[in-house]
């Protein structure tokens, strides 16, 4: 549609369309022990527990303009954590100056626009492999807006508040509106991709691919990182404390855990290029 603020459609009354983003983020680790393991998730439900990821739904309600209504978090036994924030449309002085273009969102110096009816939630999965020596982190955010902007916005900052190895962003635009003549529309903006809404210092950091439903106004992304070294993927070790044997094998696993987790399935070892 290509709407700028100076060519807006004209509305026959709230904008009414739904727009949901689901960013999930992996992290994936190799435990030598059971007591280390332990440690590695003791580790992560620190790193990620509800009052950081409570900070991190704060940002991101100020980016995409909203005002927090209420705060629902909780911290689970024997680990995992979840939020919820409710959040609504603030006070407008002016008619938006927010841009309809794709491009990455601001990060949290820079706040634009406001929103209405929408909520955000987090959810985390600390989880590992039973006897492989694999431990994955998971976190589920949810970003839900009614209105004219696009909760894309904020993929910039989660992208940023994440180190992680595996991403995956669903979008999707539900619901229509109407203009003043009552013709329903059920997009207010152009996108073909979620990832022209990735920085560009980002996209040559991972493998992407994306699965987009255009006539649905359904996106999807998901993106592995490129680089692999084995020692950002050990906890408490480091490559100098293994045997090349050891080395080789734990590269594989870790591999395998990684192109599972991207491509969706259970995967024979030895059937992904590189694997």
């Amino acid at each position: 549609m290509g709407l700028t603020p100076d060519n807006r459609i004209q509305l026959h009354d709230f904008n009414n369309l739904t727009k949901t983003l689901s960013f999930n983020m992996y992290d994936i680790c190799w435990t030598k022990s059971k007591e280390e393991r332990a440690a590695y998730i003791e580790y992560i439900d620190d790193q990620y527990n509800a009052d950081r990821l409570t900070s991190i739904l704060k940002n991101v309600t100020d980016i995409i303009g909203a005002h927090v209504l209420n705060i629902a978090k909780q911290d689970y036994v024997p680990q995992g954590a979840s939020v919820t924030v409710l959040i609504s449309e603030g006070p407008i002085a002016e008619i938006p100056t927010e841009s309809f273009e794709e491009s990455p969102g601001p990060l949290p110096e820079s706040v634009v626009c406001a929103l209405d009816k929408s909520h955000i939630t987090v959810h985390t999965y600390p989880e590992y492999h039973p006897n492989e020596g694999i431990s994955t982190f998971r976190a589920d955010i949810d970003v839900s807006t009614c209105g004219e902007i696009s909760p894309l916005k904020a993929l910039n900052y989660l992208i940023h508040s994440f180190d992680t190895d595996i991403m995956t962003m669903d979008y999707r635009v539900r619901g229509f509106t109407r203009d003043i003549n009552g013709k329903k529309l059920f997009i207010d903006h152009d996108i073909n991709s979620i990832q022209n809404y990735i920085p560009e210092d980002i996209k040559p950091l991972y493998d992407m691919i994306d699965v987009n439903i255009y006539q649905e106004n359904i996106f999807h992304t998901k993106c592995k990182r490129r680089e692999f070294d084995l020692d950002n993927y050990l906890f408490g070790h480091t490559k100098e404390d293994l045997r090349s044997n050891e080395i080789e094998d734990i590269t594989k696993k870790l591999h395998h855990e990684m192109d599972e987790i991207f491509y969706g399935k259970n995967i024979t070892p030895g059937s992904i290029k590189g694997d």
